[in-house]
């Protein structure tokens, strides 16, 4: 290979950069090419998307040399850019369920779904270990517990089966353990990303902290699952050994990705960057470039500056700065999960399984997902299983919300309100248990004749730091979700409270109001696995994956901690039978 060949295969671009002109993959030689949240096909559709994918791999098989394309794309809860797809809960509902098995199959299928419709490669899990519910991307972490987090590690084993011989099988890709590391563990405040108040911020920590939490989860991630990939953080780490206000980006310490990572842990696989992240490290472009090469970046993700990059590290590399070897060791990396994943012999889609894309059979399995994520916190008088043949009053928003119940990451980046995607909303599996069933949104209908009344709050959808709490998010309830629960719980005699959102809320003023409480967290398109608990069909099994606070300034709150007073703890979960 030649220089010009070992720095393109370095290099990736964003769908958006490249699409009216796809011999942009064979000038540059480009290694990869991703879909960032929301950019789709013209045709978001299963068929659309693996033309889509193969019209780029035919501009890389033009190249000298013909290597295939890796192509990466967000399938965080499902294959979620994908409209049709299953879409799962989050991984805080799923580390809910204390399930690793279930866990495991979900990442399956949305392993078949999405290697069906042409990506070959999986920017999650997500295993960090989110220690602040204000943080935006709480909703990506299967808990504040670094114990379960790798528990759900098992999420790795189903996107790339049991050993890396599986990759090439079309049930299976090339995941990507992120954010390497302390992302969910950053302080409050310390952000400089625009008006992000904890994501992108500075873990600041000793390193046996940092060991203890933020980095344990790699360890059965390289050594126990072989995973092939991991993603470097946007976040710092400042260590408190050598006084606090030297922050290194992730993307610049040698120490974190080359001593520790590679050498100590054993990685093999190949580090890629996230979204120009680089841009991120002091000095000059080519500094940038410099500076986390060396450190140990294997692939860049440069959306929109591919070809800047690769004419940086080629100045670099000849100037003398990057050394010939550690190039040659990024692109042994990438060509290895190439091989691996059977793009030589067969690079274009594989769509065998293109049909069960958003099957029965897979949305079963998201359904009962749901079902086992329902955490029942609190139930007086045995409320709950409701009856079936109770008249049901339901209010709120998020009882027929798809956009909401979904969550960020959903169609587009931020996700959105409304009727996004296919699915049942948690209205519709109500009214598939119950015959009387009167809906108001605002609470406004007559109350009248109602036996009991299920009032549907929590959030709309964000992604990453902008639904930090400070960035004009709150752990609060809205004044409309307190409006409707003082309504619906004074008027009848009987009150469920559903909580349909990314992460705890502040509810300690409207507890005693409320006859029973259940976390339903971000469902995905199955909601009606939340009525399944609701109606007794599957009992209540959930456990919190994090603590719940009595207020917003009890944060950062989490097991372990000295003088410990959650509203509820960690674990917590109330049970029912069938």
């Amino acid at each position: 290979m030649t220089l010009e060949e070992k720095i393109g295969q370095m290099t990736q671009a964003e769908r958006g950069a490249i699409d009216s002109d796809p011999s942009q993959i064979t000038s540059l030689a480009l290694g990869s090419v991703l879909s960032g949240g929301g950019s789709v096909p013209a045709d978001n559709t299963p068929s659309g998307w693996a033309d889509m994918v193969d019209r780029y791999q035919s501009a890389a098989l033009k190249t000298r040399l013909k290597i295939p394309l890796l192509y990466g794309i967000d399938s965080v809860h499902g294959d979620n850019n994908l409209v049709g797809a299953t879409v799962f809960p989050h991984n805080n509902a799923m580390g809910a369920t204390r399930d690793p098995a279930l866990v495991r199959e979900e990442e399956r299928i949305t392993a078949t779904e999405t290697r069906a419709t042409g990506p070959q490669w999986v920017f999650a899990p997500c295993i960090c270990v989110s220690r602040d519910l204000r943080w935006g991307r709480t909703y990506e972490s299967f808990s504040e517990d670094p114990a379960l987090v790798m528990q759900m590690e098992t999420a790795l084993e189903g996107f790339q089966g049991r050993s890396t011989k599986d990759l090439a099988d079309p049930t299976h890709v090339l995941a990507t353990a992120k954010h390497y590391a302390g992302d969910g563990d950053t302080k409050y405040g310390s952000s400089t990303s625009g008006t992000y108040t904890i994501d992108q911020g500075v873990t600041v920590t000793d390193r046996a902290h940092f060991n203890a939490i933020d980095l344990a989860p790699y360890i059965p991630a390289v050594r126990k699952y072989h995973v092939g990939s991991i993603m470097p953080s946007f976040s710092s780490v400042d260590w408190t050994e050598d006084g606090v206000g030297n922050p290194v980006k992730m993307s610049a310490s040698k120490e974190l990705l080359t001593d520790v990572l590679k050498k100590k842990i054993g990685f093999d696989g190949f580090l890629i960057s996230d979204w120009e992240a680089i841009h991120q490290l002091p000095g000059d472009y080519a500094t940038q470039v410099r500076t986390a090469v060396n450190a140990g970046m294997d692939m860049f993700m440069e959306p929109y500056s591919a070809p800047q990059f690769e004419q940086a590290l080629l100045a670099e590399v000849k100037a003398g700065r990057v050394a010939t070897s550690r190039i040659d060791d990024a692109v042994r990396r990438i060509l290895k999960a190439k091989f691996e994943l059977g793009l030589f012999e067969h690079p274009y889609t594989d769509r065998t399984n293109i049909k069960t894309v958003g099957s029965p059979a897979h949305r079963a399995v998201a359904r009962r997902a749901v079902a086992e994520s329902q955490v029942l916190l609190k139930n007086s008088g045995r409320t709950l299983p409701l009856k079936k043949s109770q008249h049901i009053y339901v209010a709120g928003v998020n009882a027929n919300d798809m956009g909401n119940q979904a969550g960020g990451w959903t169609v587009t980046w931020q996700g959105a309100s409304g009727n996004t995607i296919p699915g049942t909303t948690i209205l519709q599996g109500i009214q598939q248990n119950a015959k009387n069933v009167t809906y108001s949104a605002d609470a406004s209908a007559p109350t009248a004749g109602s036996d009991v009344g299920v009032v549907v709050v929590g959030e709309t959808p964000y992604a990453e730091g902008v639904g930090d709490v400070g960035n004009g998010h709150t752990l609060n309830l809205s004044d409309t979700d307190k409006a409707n629960i003082d309504k619906v719980c004074s008027a009848i005699e009987k009150c469920v409270v559903l909580d349909v959102a990314g992460r705890p809320q502040i509810v300690t003023d409207e507890l005693p109001k409320m006859d029973a409480f259940v976390m339903s967290w971000l469902p995905g398109s199955e909601g009606a696995g939340v009525s399944d608990t609701l109606f007794g069909n599957r009992p209540y099994t959930g456990r919190l994956s994090y603590t719940w606070p009595r207020s917003e300034a009890q944060e950062p709150i989490n097991i372990g901690d000295k003088n410990y007073d959650p509203l509820f703890p960690y674990g917590y979960g109330l049970r029912t039978h069938r």
